[in-house]
């Protein structure tokens, strides 16, 4: 058996657990014998996860549910194989159901044409849908879910007393989840999401990539300023609201106004 690493009182992250990095953090709760786990990853390492959480002596057929924080294929492809393996359900948000159930490429982002990425996106039968404010039970440990919306319209976290388990919205080192207009994103949505981690009196925050760290109020606003930034950025197309270069070549052009020196 293995002695059980845990990060916090009733959390485990099995990437920490098996001393190397096998794809996202997969975060085991659990109370007692009872636990679920806040996504699974590729469909790869999923027997690899699953034997982690044998060896730490948690019975395989007490796990309550599969949570999916949001519809990314490095998240979820797993969640076909794990809910077959372990006989149990999947738990996601609403806007997460129709990508999950179509094992749709283009939104999970498991095919993108440019990069020569494709990926399989085995589909899976959603059973529980979870909106912000709603409770998950794992024995006496009380799972409070946010909607956190922004890299994706799906994006959830989930607080257990002053951790918050904050999917892909911020980082240690103040990146964030992709932004991407054919992915759901949305700055402004993202933006709110952070000022609410930004503001709770959660401690420590625990991404769904890279360490868990203590929440850093200064360095929340720093990304949240880039993210303003990127509402007046052609660069984000569809997700800018404004391009302000673009009045001022309009003015320039009615006045036929060159560079000085040109």
């Amino acid at each position: 058996m293995l002695t059980r690493k845990i990060i916090y009182p009733g959390l485990i992250e099995l990437n920490f657990q098996a001393g190397e990095v096998l794809g996202c953090n997969v975060y085991l709760v659990f109370d007692a014998d009872e636990w679920v786990l806040v996504d699974i990853g590729y469909e790869e390492t999923v027997e690899d996860f699953i034997e982690i959480i044998r060896q730490l002596d948690f019975p395989l057929s007490r796990c309550k549910t599969l949570i999916a924080t949001h519809a990314d294929v490095d998240h979820i492809q797993g969640l076909a194989r794990a809910k077959q393996s372990l006989k149990t359900s999947v738990t996601c948000h609403p806007n997460a159901v129709k990508p999950l159930e179509n094992g749709d490429t283009l939104l999970t982002m498991a095919e993108i044409a440019a990069q020569g990425l494709r990926m399989p996106m085995p589909s899976v039968t959603v059973d529980n849908q979870i909106q912000d404010g709603d409770l998950i039970h794992v024995g006496e440990i009380e799972m409070e879910v946010w909607h956190t919306p922004g890299h994706t319209d799906s994006q959830l976290a989930f607080r257990i007393g002053d951790v918050l388990l904050s999917g892909d919205n911020i980082y240690r080192d103040g990146c964030i989840g992709a932004i991407d207009a054919h992915h759901g994103s949305d700055i402004k949505a993202f933006i709110k999401s952070l000022e609410r981690i930004r503001d709770s009196d959660v401690t420590w925050l625990a991404p769904s990539h890279g360490p868990i760290f203590r929440k850093d109020a200064a360095m929340i606003d720093q990304t949240i300023n880039r993210l303003r930034g990127y509402l007046q950025m052609a660069d984000f197309g569809t997700l800018a609201e404004h391009w302000p270069l673009m009045d001022e070549w309009e003015q320039e052009v009615t006045e036929g106004k060159l560079p000085e020196g040109l």
